[in-house]
């Protein structure tokens, strides 16, 4: 049990332990996922197939690449009433959640009277990775895909892992048509991101690539990115629980489960607590809950790994190390929780109370449950809808403006030494550029 206590005399050597870089940076994968890329530069489907035979276990070929329309209703037919209900009550929600958060087009006037504005409109082709792997995740493909419909993108492309059987999960393939997917590919891994920034003769190139991964896939979105644009990097889950003595241990130790029950291994289990008792009953609800769940083998991997801290009885010390690790997830099961996470500004996502796990987040509130994980909450924020959204500046002026503004503009290009910079601009009220004093000379 990894117990890291303020009043340690090792507290600031364990607290670097406890800080130590997630897997996205480490530099065996990058290099191996470099080696991928290349190849499906160079040999495009090719290499998908190599790959798929390799790490995958199948035998595809170009042609089964794409999920058939067959398949999609093969799928949406096998899906149960209960599937169907709750896969519309999440969409609902992220429905309702997005269209609060999509920007809008404006305009002003400047102090020349120039029109200026921005305008925003939806990536024409966007690229979706959604993860195999251990668990068919359904809900991350309505956290992605969903968000991609309500901005209006017109063509959103799936690309996911299939089975040894070259069959993709049917959940899975009925989450994402009805959330609006509109090509889905059986392909993963970073080939697949390779595949959706480069482009080969199956799978066209997208201008943005969403969606978490392992540790292969956040290295292949690092490493394409400015072929491609990308959303952020999420790497394995974590949760940090901040509690004081109102908390309860089993919901915090379900909690922890919950978030330690993904499969890599890598996942980051944290405790934060300004109660020394907790740490000790949590630890006995961990052990007594992980004898029931089936998926033990996997969640012992990143048990192994947690930290439970206690920063003394000072809440402000415990909300400090809370922000300094700034997690994925940050589980607030304090007293007054809405008023604590006035100071939590580090944090993927916020949980505030004792009846909000992590899990509703996951599936069913509204926000999508793709988030920066790794310290990088403490510089990016998690999956909007407005990353489906491209910005553009506007400007229009008319002649009155450009007069107001050709003077400021003659200061700056005799400064920087650009003639051509002030000449563009005056010679529309057909005056030539002074060489002596940057302003304006008659052409008569």
């Amino acid at each position: 049990m990894n117990v890291i206590r303020f009043s340690d005399a090792s507290y600031a050597e364990r607290l670097s332990q406890l800080m130590a870089p997630s897997s996205l940076f480490d530099p065996a994968i990058e290099q191996q996922t470099r080696l991928i890329i290349e190849a499906v530069r160079r040999e495009g489907d090719g290499a998908l197939v190599k790959y798929a035979r390799r790490f995958d276990g199948v035998r595809l070929s170009p042609d089964k690449f794409p999920v058939s329309r067959a398949e999609l209703s093969q799928a949406a037919a096998a899906a149960s009433v209960s599937l169907r209900r709750a896969i519309a009550a999440a969409l609902e929600n992220l429905e309702t959640f997005s269209r609060k958060s999509v920007r809008k087009s404006w305009q002003t006037r400047n102090q020349q009277e120039g029109k200026i504005g921005e305008k925003f409109d939806p990536y024409h082709r966007v690229g979706v990775y959604i993860p195999g792997g251990a668990a068919p995740l359904a809900s991350t493909a309505l956290m992605t895909v969903a968000l991609a419909k309500a901005a209006g993108c017109p063509e959103i492309v799936v690309c996911t892992p299939c089975g040894k059987d070259g069959l993709v999960n049917p959940s899975l393939l009925y989450a994402a048509g009805a959330a609006g997917a509109t090509e889905i590919y059986r392909v993963g891994g970073a080939q697949a991101i390779a595949a959706m920034a480069l482009g080969t003769p199956t799978i066209r190139r997208t201008q943005k690539i969403f969606g978490p991964g392992n540790a292969y896939v956040v290295a292949a979105k690092r490493l394409l990115f400015g072929y491609v644009s990308i959303d952020l990097l999420p790497g394995p889950s974590e949760v940090l629980v901040l509690a004081d003595e109102t908390a309860k241990a089993r919901f915090i130790a379900a909690d922890m489960l919950a978030q330690a029950e993904h499969g890599s291994g890598h996942e980051r289990v944290w405790l934060v607590t300004t109660s020394g008792n907790l740490i000790g009953e949590v630890q006995t609800e961990l052990e007594s809950q992980l004898t029931t769940l089936p998926r033990r083998e996997f969640i012992e991997k990143a048990l192994a790994k947690k930290w439970l801290a206690y920063p003394g009885q000072s809440l402000a010390k415990a909300i400090e190390l809370a922000n300094r690790l700034a997690p994925e997830h940050c589980e607030v099961m304090t007293r007054n929780p809405d008023r604590v996470a006035q100071s939590i500004r580090t944090a993927g996502a916020l949980c505030l109370g004792h009846y909000t796990p992590n899990v509703l987040g996951d599936y069913l509130a509204g926000p999508s449950h793709v988030l920066p994980t790794g310290g990088a909450g403490a510089s990016f924020a998690g999956l909007t809808v407005d990353q489906f959204q491209r910005r553009t500046s506007v400007i229009q002026y008319d002649r009155a403006a450009l007069e107001k503004s050709v003077p400021i503009i003659l200061e700056f290009a005799e400064v920087e030494g650009l003639t051509a910079h002030g000449r563009s601009a005056a010679i529309r009220l057909e005056r030539n550029v002074s060489r002596k004093k940057g302003r304006l000379n008659s052409d008569e």
